[in-house]
């Protein structure tokens, strides 16, 4: 535990400086343990688990452009995100781990206690067990707090999802090097801070809304839920009740037409494989690269693979405003390319602004000038973070909270809706609702401090 958040750096430095890694992209052809199938083409490993890299044929998408062919992650087993919490002197604190992804823009990142595919907690890799694990998989003692399955980023992972978990302890709990106990102000700084808490610890601690918003007993002192229930306190009435809004959300899915089937990775239309690597014909979305690592605090030393490395950043925003004095945020339900159910309650704009750079004004993303085209005083949050580490190289998405202007219309296109945070929190509960870019900038808003929100 740190007294205080100066403290953290200190440990923060000393353990990155502890510790040995290296990233480098090599040729996808030079990848030791993968290789392309002869007849597809789809990158595969030769244990025949982990994950595959495939090709993805999408059309009637409803969305800016109506059809096109990608590469897309396959990878159908769940992994374990858990975060342990424990009560120190009545304040609860979350054990989180400084994990290096070779992904990771900064190398190291705060990550839940256990980040871990089936493959890795099973042993395939042939490496050391994953500590903590046992918190995680039944039987297990604790309190569970949170425990549901949740998307992973639906552009470029196909119907993936994890199970995010939160189990309360009593019991001493080791505390291994590379691990620290942090309480909700220490945690609520760090968030403020880019790149330094991970994709998967914000989207486990998304949960922590949710448990509060459903009346479950927060634990004792000023803790991670009690807080959260005050950001997310209604406070007065809702512009639509939240059956209205899984009614909404549900005619959303009843409206997609979003069809996709997998194609052999050698025949997506669009992208070529050159120069060690698969990229888009006119340089956007993504590129599928090599990358060789070394880690001397993973549970296997040294491995090759192939990431999806973004060909820009990309822009995650909620649109807020006050109706009759309640705070609301412009929810859109998105088709999303490789969501499980096709459509999942996301951010107000959710995109990489330099895809649409050929395409006309109107067939940009709806309300990304708003967004973009703010005044300061109207911008309540910005801050950049990364993505996941484990399968995307260098993937950062500016993440805002804006205050729509004071004639922007209560009256929104069919796709979206205003939602309260409270409501949105709720959400949090279930999988298949919120995906995981909404999920990353509910955790920034409920841990946000009071005098900035």
């Amino acid at each position: 535990m740190f007294s205080a958040i100066a403290d953290f750096h200190v440990w923060y430095r000393n353990r990155c400086q502890a510790q040995q890694f290296r990233a480098t992209k090599i040729p996808l052809e030079e990848l030791d343990g993968w290789a392309a199938d002869p007849d597809s083409g789809n990158l595969v490993h030769r244990s025949g688990r982990f994950f595959a890299v495939e090709g993805l044929d999408v059309s009637r998408s409803g969305r800016e452009v109506a059809a096109w062919q990608q590469p897309i992650i396959v990878q159908p087993e769940q992994g374990v995100l858990g975060i342990l919490v424990k009560e120190f002197d009545g304040v609860p604190h979350c054990l989180l781990q400084l994990k290096m992804e070779p992904g990771n823009v900064n190398g190291f990142q705060l990550s839940p206690t256990v980040q871990a595919t089936r493959s890795n907690f099973t042993g395939v890799h042939g490496g050391k067990r994953v500590p903590y694990l046992d918190y995680f998989t039944a039987p297990r003692g604790g309190r569970t707090l949170s425990d549901v399955l949740q998307s992973e980023q639906a552009s470029w992972f196909l119907a993936k999802r994890n199970r995010n978990m939160i189990v309360q302890v009593e019991d001493d709990v080791p505390v291994l090097d590379d691990f620290c106990w942090l309480d909700h102000a220490q945690i609520s700084e760090l968030l403020r801070e880019p790149n330094l808490v991970n994709m998967d610890t914000r989207t486990v601690l998304a949960g922590l809304a949710s448990r509060r918003h459903h009346g479950a007993g927060a634990p004792a002192g000023d803790g991670f839920a009690a807080a959260l229930a005050r950001s997310w306190s209604p406070g007065g009435r809702a512009l639509h009740s939240t059956v209205e809004l899984l009614s909404w959300f549900t005619e959303a899915k009843g409206r997609c037409t979003l069809t996709r089937r997998g194609i052999p990775l050698s025949k997506v239309d669009g992208w070529s494989w050159a120069g060690g690597e698969i990229t888009h014909d006119r340089g956007q979305h993504f590129a599928v690269i090599g990358v060789d690592v070394e880690a001397s605090s993973r549970e296997v030393s040294a491995w090759q693979q192939p990431m999806f490395e973004p060909a820009s950043q990309g822009v995650v925003a909620f649109l807020s405003r006050r109706i009759d004095g309640v705070p609301h945020l412009l929810v859109q339900a998105r088709i999303e390319t490789g969501a499980l159910d096709g459509v999942e309650m996301a951010p107000t704009v959710q995109c990489q602004p330099d895809n649409y750079r050929l395409l006309p004004d109107g067939r940009r993303p709806l309300f990304l000038d708003e967004v973009l085209g703010a005044p300061p005083g109207r911008v309540r949050f910005d801050s950049v973070h990364s993505e996941e580490g484990g399968r995307f190289y260098h993937a950062q998405n500016r993440y805002l909270l804006v205050e729509a202007a004071d004639d922007f219309p209560l009256d929104v296109p069919e796709n979206y809706a205003w939602v309260t945070p409270h409501q949105l929190a709720g959400f949090v509960r279930y999988g298949s609702h919120l995906n995981v870019e909404a999920r990353s900038l509910l955790t920034f808003l409920g841990f946000h401090k009071e005098d900035d929100r």
